[in-house]
């Protein structure tokens, strides 16, 4: 496992742990014990991981995670803790860095952010990371979502357009990582500047969600 997918995963089963099996999460419908057992079955049961992209078979794997979401919640935990099962794609070399450090991150602060919180230091060698991946998290992520043109802007000035040929330009002006989460529809629990055109703010606020105003 590589440092940073590492570290995010050792967070991520700390929040999990300490929420308990019933704890409310930002992802649509799960508590954390749904997020546990999903975190476990796409690691580790290569049968029902492909329906979490792929509609047709999402059947499947609902009824593979809502089996595992019954099993003792620790266990799930420490499961997911101790890292890729053998002979799971995501023991391969690069594989972890590469498909889990935004995954891991997003999901420990879908625990994190599901109650009250406050805005947490992050590594800057981590938010440097999160920044190189938010170009191709737009494109399969909020690209597909947002009805304008969007400047995704750093502090510092860097940034990312989305959404090129959409009509408008709204400013959405964060650190990485609450960009990172705002391209994975958390923007509503996400500290961002948001600015633009009254009309276009409004509709871009329906279709991604944004702070509260």
């Amino acid at each position: 496992m590589s440092k940073h997918a590492r570290g995010e995963r050792q967070r991520l089963a700390d929040l999990l742990a300490a929420a308990g099996p019933d704890g409310p999460t930002l992802c649509a419908g799960w508590l954390t014990r749904d997020l546990a057992a999903h975190l476990v079955v796409r690691e580790g049961r290569p049968d029902a991981a492909p329906g979490i992209q792929l509609p047709w078979l999402a059947g499947w794997t609902k009824r593979v995670q809502d089996g595992y979401a019954q099993r003792p919640y620790a266990e799930l935990v420490e499961r997911f803790r101790a890292g890729p099962p053998r002979g799971s794609l995501f023991s391969l070399p690069g594989a972890d860095e590469a498909a889990n450090t935004v995954e891991y991150f997003v999901h420990a602060e879908d625990v994190r952010r599901a109650g009250a919180w406050e805005q947490r230091a992050i590594d800057p060698a981590l938010a440097e990371v999160l920044w190189r991946r938010l170009p191709m998290l737009t494109r399969f992520e909020l690209g597909r979502r947002t009805p304008v043109r969007m400047l995704l802007c750093r502090p510092d000035g860097r940034n990312v357009t989305v959404g090129q040929k959409r009509p408008g330009s709204v400013r959405v002006t964060g650190e990485p990582a609450e960009l990172v989460l705002f391209a994975f529809g958390r923007g509503a629990q996400s500290e961002l500047s948001v600015t633009g055109p009254p009309d276009e703010v409004t509709r871009l606020r329906g279709a991604v969600g944004l702070p509260a105003e």
